[in-house]
């Protein structure tokens, strides 16, 4: 892989990124539901129960026949029927049941009168409107029947997923088994957040910011803290990476072609096959992927901003692919407008941080900030969105439509 490799586009770089991901043997387990959130179903969820499992009233009122419900005319109340506790019989022709919020509707009733519309005195309730077959009603397996598909496998677990999963009666639900990210910082000047840190280090910030990002994406992260600018402490990082069982290892700087980017050649040396480099995108175009043993590799870039949109672009879906997460390779761009002008771009596809609004017609809009240098993590703190400028884009326009990813 000389020099003049030509630079891999951002698409296909991250197909292929996914390709292999998605080739790696899952392996599912049983997670108790309520620790289940975030993660991915390895199976699809059936329902075991009917909800609800019976009619039940959706208000509080009083269930009745519609044809007995005539304006002014009284009708006997025979009893009650309260959540977990039904009424006891069938209802007669000319009577009504008080009734509660989700109440089992009694045998024989087909409406619910609301409160409202009644007025209930000495043993009798008199409707004040009529009411209709079903009135306020919410019937059996409206929501879902036992053995109906709830949730596909596939599918991350979203608080909603959940409680849906909770309701179909399941205590427990087949999820793949999270992945073991170890997380790689490499650089002679770099130091941990503390009190103690020299005036001439610089904070492994980037470390800290991927960490969080594999977490939010359901991935377990090994932190193999800093290697220093020699190949034993990348070995020692690396064979503890392998000896812990790590799925895939990602490295944080060093992997350029200074004399002190040691990364690629302790990883060839060790027998690493990596399948791409260089990237043709900005920032971040020192990108390598590959595999040692068993384990991925992917090298992100030294720079916190290159680092952080890397691992957006690239770290994030691969997590999700690795858990066979069904959206692992979704388009996740939107269309806005641009804020600003923009001159002709290279041959590099762009991701500008900028901020976004809200225009009169309701319409986002993206205005890159002016500074888009790879070391601002404040300006990418301050960002929105990316904004993604394909190669040899023309000059643009402030009002254009733009491409954008949410950050």
């Amino acid at each position: 892989m000389g020099g003049d490799t030509p630079l891999l586009p951002v698409a296909q770089a991250l197909a292929r990124l996914l390709a292999r991901a998605e080739a790696l043997p899952k392996q599912a387990e049983t997670a108790p539901i309520i620790r289940a959130a975030g993660r991915v179903l390895a199976a699809d969820l059936v329902a075991t129960r009917t909800q609800p499992p019976f009619a039940m009233s959706a208000m509080d009122g009083y269930a009745l026949r519609a044809e007995d419900c005539r304006p002014g005319k009284p009708l006997r109340l025979l009893g009650e029927s309260a959540a977990g506790h039904p009424f006891e019989g069938r209802l007669e022709p000319g009577a009504a049941i008080r009734i509660f919020t989700g109440a089992k509707l009694p045998d024989g009733a087909d409406s619910v009168l609301i409160q409202e519309d009644a007025r209930a005195e000495g043993g009798f309730v008199t409707p004040e409107s009529p009411a209709r077959p079903g009135d306020f009603i919410r019937q059996a397996g409206r929501d879902f029947t036992a053995g109906e598909t709830g949730l596909s496998a596939g599918t991350r677990l979203s608080p909603a997923h959940i409680a849906l999963a909770a309701a179909m009666n399941h205590a427990c639900v087949p999820v793949y088994r999270q992945p073991r990210i170890a997380l790689l910082a490499t650089g002679d000047e770099l130091a941990l957040p503390g009190p103690d840190v020299p005036l001439a280090a610089t904070i492994a910030s980037n470390l800290i910011g991927l960490s969080a990002l594999v977490e939010a994406r359901g991935g377990v992260v090994l932190d193999l803290g800093i290697a220093r600018d020699t190949p034993e402490s990348l070995n020692t990082a690396m064979d503890r990476a392998m000896a812990e069982g790590a799925d895939l290892l990602v490295t944080i700087g060093g992997a350029s072609v200074g004399d002190r980017d040691l990364v690629r050649p302790v990883l060839t040396a060790r027998g690493a096959v990596l399948d791409f480099y260089r990237i043709a995108m900005r920032p971040g175009k020192p990108l390598n992927f590959g595999s040692l043993g068993a384990m991925l590799y992917l090298g992100l870039p030294g720079n916190p901003v290159s680092a952080l949109v890397c691992g957006t672009l690239f770290l994030a879906p691969l997590v999700l692919a690795m858990q066979a997460d069904a959206q692992a390779g979704a388009d996740r761009t939107r269309t806005a407008l641009l804020g600003r002008d923009l001159p002709e771009n290279d041959r590099r596809e762009d991701y500008l941080r900028a901020s976004l609004s809200i225009d009169a017609a309701g319409m986002p809009v993206a205005t890159p900030f002016a500074d888009q240098d790879s070391s601002l993590l404040s300006v990418l703190a301050r960002a929105g969105a990316l904004v993604i400028r394909a190669p040899g884009a023309a000059a643009a326009t402030a009002g254009q439509t733009c491409r954008i990813l949410y950050l």
